[in-house]
């Protein structure tokens, strides 16, 4: 082979293996901010609060879908409870939603952009420990809103909580029906969220239009994890 071309070879090889170092732990720019992979670390969440808050009859009575958002930053407190209200235990290590043959399919992460005591980035949900895994830093907001065909509220929510699934794990004992039964179980999430939003005096909304693969690699989700809905979550 010409030596020319072998050089040639030698300098592309050269160039792709430092170019995949750069990237290596690293997302595209997010609105200007780029997105990194962060060390794996857990952040406990306040205790949610059992006792207090809105009358369930009123919270039905009152809720809504809200998409227009008053400036200001949720308070990590506010985001514990609505996690919580998602998908969190409660007593006699139960759950707050009911999920067929209690295999518990479905994942919870927050998309955080102004939430005190939390830096910018994206935090997987650990209802076992009610803390946070911290996956990426950086402003995952203007991404999440591309993925979400550009609606407005999900970039200007001070934090957005995504529902994904893991079929498999109810496919597995159910068969396909199982892939009814998670879609079930995100619902009884999705209304949970939205009565525990009334109830802090929030606004949210059910977010269903979305491209899943924008959205998966904006969260830079594991294969066979699939998003099912966004909750962009605010002050009204």
């Amino acid at each position: 082979m010409d030596k020319r071309i072998l050089a040639g070879i030698a300098v592309f090889l050269l160039a792709a293996g430092i170019l995949a170092y750069v990237l290596r732990d690293n997302l595209a720019e997010l609105g200007g901010e780029s997105m990194k992979k962060a060390s794996t670390e857990f952040i406990k969440l306040p205790t949610p609060d059992y006792s207090g808050g809105m009358p369930l009859d009123k919270a039905v009575y009152l809720r809504e879908s809200r998409r227009e958002y008053k400036r200001g930053s949720l308070s990590l407190s506010e985001l514990s409870q609505l996690l919580w209200a998602a998908g969190g235990k409660t007593h006699g290590g139960r759950r707050s939603i009911p999920s067929a043959g209690g295999l518990y399919p479905l994942e919870f992460y927050a998309v955080a952009g102004e939430v005190e005591g939390l830096e910018r980035g994206v935090y997987h949900y650990n209802p076992e420990a009610n803390a946070l895994e911290r996956t990426f830093l950086g402003d995952a907001r203007p991404a999440l809103m591309r993925a979400s065909l550009n609606q407005n509220m999900v970039g200007d929510a001070p934090a957005t909580i995504v529902i994904t699934g893991v079929y498999e794990r109810t496919t597995r004992v159910y068969g396909e029906r199982g892939v009814a039964y998670v879609h079930m179980e995100a619902g009884h999430s999705g209304q949970n969220i939205y009565l525990q939003a009334e109830s802090l005096g929030l606004g949210t909304v059910a977010v269903g239009a979305f491209s899943e693969e924008e959205v998966s690699r904006t969260l830079n989700l594991s294969v066979g994890e699939n998003p099912l809905y966004l909750f962009p979550v605010g002050r009204v």
